[in-house]
């Protein structure tokens, strides 16, 4: 039945026209944009998930950033600390130089103390952007270290930073200083038999022991530690210190931030051990022991004959001056024969702080490098990732395009051609 008020093949015309003309428009929109899923209607769930993905990628740019940053500071200091290392071996070859006795110990003194000079000067100079790793004398916390932001880590909804930590390797010069009164009892930051108070070593066939315990929740920057050896008996007679109340003796450690009470003990150890040779007494006469897990010093005496006095201290943080781990460097002193033995000996234990003291930098640079090296390959790869969710597939689109612009042509055609039909009509009205 043929009607001239409704045109069937002229609506199914106008319907498949609509269609390809809105196929048309999005295939151009493809082109033109370069994406698939521009906007949250073209793909809700795909367009989602390339949002979260594009602001981890402007993240991990920061974290880029961040990388070349802590990149470029410990790099400096590790050059300082490698420059520092090739002082002291110059030093260590004027130390051995002065052993003969033949030659001028004072102008060798001299170039010793130019040598150190010039190490409180690369020590000085080793900063980037304001941040010395060299330096550690801040009783400030949290500045004994600093944190390299290193990865965004995504799970499930949360999002956290996780950092790279780089510890500071103080190669200062300064002399440490402990000011103020000994602490009653030791204070909080130790306790104990020999905690503020006279442990008498009385030399028996049982080597006399006594303990104290370094409380490793108190360690703090600038709290002072310092042991003292009163006049004994035998061997041990040489290690009087002839200190008094209210001064520390020549065995004295200042904390530093960042120490644990292993820190503590290390520094107080070698510094009796080194007090104890400089009097010309055995070492193994007076020894310490020490419990990581509790913080506890057992202190162990030597037999018949040795008697000592031992007595462990601590200083209220305030007024405390940190010194440099290279502070012995200003009592090295060539100009006598024991002199030159006591330095020689000094500059093995500087030389191996310097040592170590780069070995850590380089160790946190290799790490940082790795760690931006990982950065840029993740963004690339994430990148490449977004762009398989979204990005039009060019090939596909130009194809599609020319299809349809001959299925447009061929639609406006047959709607021509539909919109004619009712002129046959005509005809059956003619005489």
């Amino acid at each position: 039945m043929s009607s001239i008020l409704t045109n069937n093949g002229a609506m199914v015309a106008l319907q498949t026209l609509k269609s390809i003309n809105k196929d048309l428009a999005a295939t151009q929109r493809d082109i033109s944009t370069g994406k698939r899923v521009a906007t949250a209607k073209d793909n809700s769930a795909v367009w989602a998930i390339s949002k979260v993905m594009d602001s981890d990628v402007k993240g991990f740019k920061g974290i880029s950033d961040s990388l070349n940053l802590g990149q470029s500071t410990v790099s400096v200091a590790r050059q300082a600390a490698e420059t520092v290392t090739e002082l002291l071996t110059d030093i260590k070859a004027k130390i051995v130089a002065a052993q003969e006795e033949n030659v001028d110990r004072v102008k060798i003194q001299a170039d010793i103390d130019a040598l150190r000079d010039q190490i409180t000067g690369v020590v000085g100079a080793a900063q980037f952007n304001g941040l010395n790793l060299l330096s550690n004398t801040s009783q400030t916390a949290g500045t004994g270290e600093i944190n390299v932001l290193a990865s965004l880590d995504r799970s499930g909804t949360a999002v956290t930073a996780s950092d790279i930590t780089v510890a500071k390797q103080d190669l200062g010069t300064d002399t440490s200083i402990i000011t103020g009164t000994a602490q009653a009892t030791g204070g909080t930051q130790m306790s104990g038999t020999a905690a503020g108070a006279v442990a008498t070593l009385t030399g028996a066939a049982t080597a006399p022991t006594t303990s104290f315990t370094i409380e490793p929740a108190e360690v703090a920057a600038g709290v002072g530690y310092t042991i003292t050896l009163t006049l004994g008996a035998g061997e041990l007679a040489g290690a009087n210190t002839s200190a008094t109340t209210g001064k520390p003796s020549q065995i004295m450690y200042i904390a530093r931030d960042g120490d644990t009470a292993q820190d503590v003990f290390d520094g107080l150890n070698y510094a009796m051990n080194k007090h104890l040779k400089a009097n010309d007494v055995d070492t193994s006469n007076l020894t310490m022991a020490f419990n990581a897990t509790t913080g506890a010093v057992t202190v162990t005496g030597s037999g018949t004959g040795n008697n000592v006095t031992f007595r462990g201290d601590t200083y209220a943080a305030a007024g405390n001056t940190i010194g440099g781990r290279m502070e012995a460097l200003v009592d090295l002193d060539v100009t006598t024969q024991s002199g030159t033995d006591a330095a020689l000996e000094e500059i093995e234990d500087l030389m191996q702080i310097a040592i170590d003291s780069a070995a850590a930098f380089g160790s946190a640079q290799g790490r940082i490098d790795t760690q931006a090296e990982f950065v840029s390959g993740l963004i690339d790869a994430m990148r490449s990732g977004i762009g398989t969710l979204v990005d039009a597939d060019m090939e596909e689109a130009s194809a599609r395009l020319q299809a349809l612009q001959v299925q447009q042509q061929l639609g406006v055609q047959a709607l021509s051609i539909a919109n004619q039909a009712p002129q046959s009509l005509l005809s059956l009205f003619q005489g």
